[in-house]
């Protein structure tokens, strides 16, 4: 996909079902049939049930991927591409291209792209000012580099042999030379015929002679005779000797160890923090399999390209993914109440009284003339079954089950013996933590002040149904503290005989279920007949009377 394009995630709520999954991966397949680009993207805001599995793996869907939060990340943002610089780059050529590009900053990267180093201004002006006259020669530095930055010409040598020993060194006459001269030194010299001569009978490593004086063939051979390099530049002896240093790689001088670097998921608040305790100004930026990606600094802050979201089958605040409030949301499409979440600006908002997100969207795709593939059909048929208990429950509508055995004749499925299979495969405990079971289908409501949640596990068979009572119920005090609610209630929903063994814990949880249902609570359960809806049977009986609650403690 082009960088210039971008994407848009929609999303179920958090401890998806199979409705908001279903749901995700319908719509993105619609939008992307509608629209000019295939931008739509579904995703995921926690793990998947095993009902939702089930249905997944039967009709050929990989699970999407996984999205924990909407927050500006650093991909959110314009990095700075500047490609990496090579290790042997010399420290000269690094601070011109710094001047050129005005970046006070370079990453060094290796063949593959990995960042290996960085360099900044402040590195190179530190080398020039430190006078060491064997850098060249503790850096390994290449002829080449040499020459590049005294815009020289190699007379004799190889360009790539490297610089092992010796000093720099200024040649003036013979007689200050020879105390002075060692084996492998670099000496700078000018036209005079004896100082060249005597710095390579004195085993110079490297005769550069300045201001483009000539050498002459004598001088030449015998340079040859000891295996002294020869370069000549245009500089200056003192321009030289000024510039020669900066002939060494920038692999010497470059930070290697706890570089502060950002990946593109770092979050922009986690960026900002570690900027604001920096003296640094650019910092590199890796990409998803961490190799290098460019550079940001806080100026690239100040413009965030928010991420673009529709929401499925949620419309609460507590129910979705974290940041949605720096998030550009798009779209709802929901079949519940109208919730907590607020937008900048106006939007598509479809919310129906229907018993399923997918039978909405049914909708949508009989609007907009869109056949529904055979695979995607089974997806939706899979939700309006689920989320309507095979059209055994109170929420369900003529509208609903008429879409599920519409989408039932497109994917070639029975529904009665569909519907059997999939709740089992939900309802098997096998290797299942009370956690696992517990955070399949749980909310987060909140009335006021107060907040609750409410979690439902749908079975087959009287025994499912008491096996996860048996391995929820001790877990519910640390449901409760995870999720920071004073309250948590379960719906053990016993699918055929339309019966809930309403589980409940928490301070004042006892009181709320008493008031909002003709039902007498024991042991920390209270039996429900003919209640299997969350949605209508559930949660506006418990947010009127948590309202009357409010209000008594008000009167008080």
């Amino acid at each position: 996909m082009p960088e210039n394009i971008r994407k848009v995630n929609i999303i179920g709520h958090l401890h998806p079902d199979t409705d908001s999954i279903c749901s995700a991966i319908s719509y993105a397949y619609l939008k992307n049939q509608i629209s000019d680009q295939p931008i739509y993207e579904a995703r995921r805001a926690g793990s998947l049930n095993r009902e939702t599995s089930f249905v997944l793996k039967h009709f050929g869907f990989k699970e999407p991927e996984l999205i924990t939060t909407v927050t500006p990340q650093i991909k959110d943002i314009e990095i700075q591409r500047q490609p990496g610089i090579d290790e042997n780059m010399s420290l000269f050529a690094a601070w011109n291209l710094m001047q050129d590009i005005r970046l006070d900053t370079l990453c060094v990267t290796d063949d593959n792209n990995d960042l290996v180093g960085l360099v900044a201004v402040k590195d190179i002006a530190n080398a020039n000012m430190d006078i060491d006259t064997t850098a060249l020669a503790t850096a390994r530095t290449k002829y080449a580099n040499v020459i590049s930055t005294l815009q020289g010409e190699m007379v004799l040598g190889d360009p790539e042999a490297e610089i092992t020993r010796g000093n720099i060194r200024v040649g003036t006459t013979p007689e200050m030379m020879e105390d002075t001269i060692l084996p492998g030194d670099i000496v700078l010299v000018t036209n005079r015929y004896e100082t060249q001569q005597f710095a390579v009978e004195c085993e110079a490593g490297c005769l550069v002679i300045c201001c483009g004086a000539h050498i002459s063939k004598r001088v030449l051979a015998s340079a040859e005779h000891h295996g002294c390099t020869v370069i000549t530049t245009p500089y200056d002896t003192y321009a030289a000797a000024r510039l020669i240093s900066m002939s060494a790689p920038v692999r010497s001088k470059m930070l290697t160890d706890n570089i502060l670097k950002f990946s593109v998921n770092t979050s922009l608040d986690d960026a900002r923090k570690v900027m604001g305790n920096s003296r640094h100004r650019f910092f590199p930026v890796l990409d998803d399999r961490g190799a290098y990606a460019g550079l940001v600094s806080s100026p690239n802050m100040l413009n965030i390209n928010r991420k673009h979201v529709i929401l499925v089958d949620h419309s609460e605040k507590s129910q979705a993914v974290d940041g949605l409030d720096q998030a550009e949301i798009m779209e709802i499409i929901d079949h519940h109440r109208i919730g907590t979440i607020e937008t900048n600006a106006p939007i598509v908002y479809r919310a129906e009284p229907v018993g399923c997100t997918c039978t909405i969207l049914y909708s949508i795709y009989q609007e907009r003339g869109v056949e529904i593939p055979a695979n995607i059909a089974g997806l939706m048929m899979s939700a309006i079954l689920s989320d309507t208990l095979c059209f055994r429950s109170p929420t369900c509508t003529p509208r609903d089950e008429y879409a599920a055995r519409q989408l039932a004749q497109i994917c070639g499925e029975d529904v009665d013996e569909y519907s059997d299979a999939m709740f089992e495969a939900g309802a098997d405990l096998t290797g299942r933590t009370a956690e696992d079971v517990f955070n399949q289908d749980f909310k987060v409501f909140s009335r006021g002040k107060a907040r609750f949640g409410v979690g439902q596990g749908s079975y087959m068979t009287e025994n499912s149904r008491k096996a996860a009572e048996a391995l929820v119920a001790p877990y519910l005090p640390e449901a409760a503290a995870d999720h920071e609610i004073p309250m948590v209630f379960y719906m053990f929903t016993d699918v055929k005989t339309q019966t809930t063994d309403f589980m409940y814990y928490g301070q004042g949880a006892e009181r709320v279920v008493r008031g909002s249902f003709d039902a007498e609570p024991k042991d920390g359960m209270a039996v429900l007949p003919g209640v299997v809806s969350r949605k209508k049977q559930i949660i506006p009986p418990i947010m009127a009377t948590l309202q009357h609650i409010n209000e008594d403690e008000k009167d008080e």
